[in-house]
């Protein structure tokens, strides 16, 4: 499994994914789809997109990854998880294939996926990549639109190490006249955009050249944005909290906008609904989510450099006498580079999620360490967040982070 050892599992190749929906009779090919790439973003863009369709009336399928909880998270109809029962069904009709081609786990959920909404018939589904875009296992579908949210820098060692080589990849989702929405145009990569875009004969839209976010105000329930288009605004609210809807949402609206040509009816009263409860009906979880109070506690699953840079932004808002990170990365990311963005004032908890891939913590505090960062080493999460509670004052901020499998560990 990519998500727990990493570089082992992953396997850069349609080849399995096609012979999987071979099997199980083209599922793919029996429900209307839209794809989701991008470095951050995606996975609220895709649940934002699925809550949206479920308010219109649309039966609704939702493929994520990776799950916090329960592996089920990751295949949702109407925003009810696939149940256990047909997990085990699933895996047992196709035990002999598996043994015959060796599917990844990432290749074998996917799959799991497509069959599942074809089986209860899903008017659209939303299907999120899992990593890049080009050889995803995702990318055997063809959506009627295409949304790639942003391009930073994650996964190099896959994807590269350039902001263009990595939208080379993304873009590898965009599919013959197929329309494809961009969420946030960059100087680096719009031009890769633009040129896939021309030579696949899909038209291309730029959403934040076109919607522009006002920001009003938040609290512990929603916040709310200003949005223009065409010289018409209006206000939105969402239950999602992160500042970084902010770059998400413009994409979302266009993606909505470009799929009612083919079919799918979404009014304004639709888009309100769906956002201001993106949470309980699609069950997302740890994205600027807070966990308790006295004292405030806070997670998120920004854990590249950009995700980070938007959490920190975050934090400046929010008022609080001291400031405590629970934190825990990977070990195969570049650490240094993202520890050097962390306030030198703060006190630390180096903690480790309970996988293979996880950075051990003296490691990940003497990392910290090298660039200003002090705290303890606690090597266990609950044990890390329970250890700063009894630390902090009823009016300090305690964040938990620097991995999904750090906040998996707490939601």
């Amino acid at each position: 499994m990519f998500t727990r050892v990493g570089a082992i599992a992953f396997k850069k190749d349609l080849t399995n994914t096609l012979a999987l929906c071979d099997f199980l009779d083209q599922p793919h090919h029996k429900f209307k789809s839209i794809h989701v790439a991008g470095t951050n973003g995606k996975g609220s863009s895709s649940h934002m997109l699925a809550a949206v369709l479920l308010a219109a009336g649309y039966k609704t399928g939702l493929y994520t990854s990776p799950h916090l909880r329960d592996f089920r998270e990751r295949i949702r109809v109407n925003g009810e998880m696939i149940s256990e029962s047909e997990v085990i069904g699933f895996t047992s009709r196709m035990e002999e294939k598996i043994e015959e081609i060796q599917p990844s786990f990432f290749e074998l959920g996917v799959a799991m996926a497509f069959d599942h909404f074809a089986r209860h018939q899903v008017d659209i589904a939303v299907i999120e990549t899992g990593m890049g875009g080009r050889l995803d296992s995702t990318n055997v579908i063809t959506p009627l639109v295409s949304l790639i949210t942003n391009i930073g820098y994650d996964h190099m060692e896959f994807l590269g190490n350039e902001l263009a080589a990595i939208a080379g990849e993304k873009a590898g989702i965009i599919k013959e006249k197929v329309p494809v929405v961009i969420g946030t145009s960059q100087q680096e990569t719009s031009g890769v955009f633009s040129d896939k875009a021309q030579q696949m004969h899909a038209p291309l839209f730029f959403a934040d050249q076109t919607i522009e976010m006002e920001f009003l105000e938040r609290n512990n329930y929603y916040q709310k944005f200003r949005v223009t288009q065409h010289d018409k605004s209006y206000d939105l609210s969402t239950d999602l909290l992160g500042s970084y809807q902010r770059y998400n949402i413009p994409g979302v609206l266009m993606t909505l906008q470009l799929i009612e040509d083919k079919g799918f009816s979404v009014n304004q009263t639709n888009i309100q609904k769906g956002l201001m409860q993106v949470k309980e009906s699609t069950g997302l979880m740890g994205r600027w989510q807070w966990l308790s109070e006295n004292p405030r506690v806070v997670c998120d699953t920004g854990h590249n450099e950009d995700g980070i840079r938007e959490v920190l932004g975050m934090l400046e808002m929010e008022d609080y006498k001291k400031l405590h990170f629970i934190l825990g990365m990977v070990g195969d990311k570049d650490v240094e580079k993202v520890l050097k963005m962390f306030p030198k004032a703060a006190k630390y908890y180096f903690t480790q999620a309970k996988i293979p891939r996880a950075m051990p913590a003296q490691l990940l505090a003497q990392k910290a360490a090298a660039v200003g960062l002090q705290g303890i080493i606690i090597p266990d999460v609950p044990s890390a967040l329970r250890a700063a509670k009894e630390s902090a004052d009823k009016n300090d901020l305690i964040f938990l982070g620097g991995s999904t499998f750090v906040v998996a560990e707490v939601v």
